[in-house]
């Protein structure tokens, strides 16, 4: 399929304003810095080549997180992760404060960990979170008011750094 110049220039002016916020969500989904990043390329690549919403500022956001968190549970169904061990198993990274509430949050189940990251760092309503994940407001709301209290609790308890 060929792309034309100008869907590529959009592409990227797109890529490059939303690639953190692709990693980020990646990487709290997948817990693995190559994993994130090879997420990220596919995302890119999808953007290039299925019918993306570029010139629509509105649903640009959304289909990409959209399509970020389906290639990270496509990727935790694929054979390739069932049968490699992460590095990071081996690799202490407890040497600073910000590590050890990264690891608090990365604790936290896989729907508590997206919804904390779309609530507070992208700034989602728990409305269009909902739409997000395809979920009913109450039950987003419900894993928001848990992921807050299961964190207050791991923090207060010392949390999952290593001590």
């Amino acid at each position: 399929m060929e792309v034309s110049f100008s869907a590529k220039m959009q592409a990227e002016r797109v890529i490059r304003q939303y690639a953190d916020m692709i990693f980020r969500i990646a990487l709290q989904n997948l817990k693995n810095k190559a994993d994130a990043e090879d997420i990220l390329q596919d995302v890119s690549l999808a953007l290039l080549t299925k019918n993306a919403p570029l010139y629509d500022e509105s649903h640009i956001k959304s289909w990409l997180i959209r399509v970020t968190l389906n290639k990270c549970k496509n990727f935790h169904k694929s054979a390739h992760r069932t049968k490699t061990e992460p590095l990071s198993d081996y690799v202490e990274l407890c040497a600073k404060e910000d590590q050890r509430l990264l690891e608090d949050v990365m604790g936290l189940p896989k729907n508590y960990r997206n919804t904390l990251y779309l609530f507070y760092y992208e700034g989602y309503s728990i409305d269009e979170i909902a739409k997000l994940l395809n979920k009913k407001p109450s039950t987003v709301g419900s894993w928001l008011h848990r992921a807050r209290k299961k964190l207050k609790t791991i923090i207060l308890d010392g949390g999952n750094g290593c001590e």
